[in-house]
């Protein structure tokens, strides 16, 4: 299914709901694995590049959380007057409690860390991604950036926007807010670098 334009693209762009996708999804026209973003509807497809970051970053969080604090692909809420039109699906989160206990997407409060890995989507990650997630009070953000091997880690969410973003590069360590005593380095969460030509 090709990307709906957003409205800053096309005067003729459709600005999607939760609601427009779920009678989507019943009528058999939207088939294919999703997300809804500020009123956009966005295909998700991963390459072996971005599939291997998430396995580096499931196998990191089992260790460190726990698995059964740890989702993947999951969809989760944002503030409440971002929901009707986003339900985002980070590639990877963490919950404040076991997974197997939620009956409905994990909310703001319920999420210790989520994590996008990036390649194609960097930019939309850094910028969309980023300020829903801020106006949602969502404590940490993590972009692991595969094109420049870096790790962007956003804290502190006010007035719709990260205060405090920081990058590492993949000589560095980075802990999570929730575990601050176990760092973990940036290297580990990205496949080895292609040979140089």
């Amino acid at each position: 299914m090709a990307d709906i334009l957003t409205e800053e693209h096309s005067p003729l762009a459709i600005r999607w709901t939760r609601e427009d996708c779920e009678n989507l999804e019943r009528t058999g026209i939207l088939t294919e694995r999703y997300e809804l973003v500020e009123g956009v509807i966005n295909k998700m497809g991963q390459n072996i590049d971005h599939a291997n970051i998430v396995r580096l970053l499931l196998s990191w969080l089992f260790r460190l959380f726990g698995d059964a604090f740890v989702l993947t692909q999951t969809s989760i809420d944002v503030r409440p007057e971002d929901n009707p039109t986003s339900e985002p699906q980070p590639n990877v989160i963490v919950v404040v409690r076991p997974a197997i206990e939620f009956k409905h997407n994990p909310t703001p409060a319920d999420l210790r860390l989520v994590i996008e890995a990036s390649d194609s989507t960097l930019m939309y990650d850094l910028t969309t991604k980023a300020r829903l997630y801020a106006r949602a009070e969502i404590v940490e953000y993590w972009v692991v950036n595969l094109p420049e091997r870096k790790l962007h880690v956003h804290r502190n969410p006010m007035n719709g926007t990260y205060q405090e973003i920081t990058v590492y590069s993949e000589a560095e360590s980075a802990a999570p807010l929730a575990v601050p005593d176990s760092p973990v380095p940036v290297t580990q969460l990205l496949p080895p670098a292609a040979p140089s030509e």
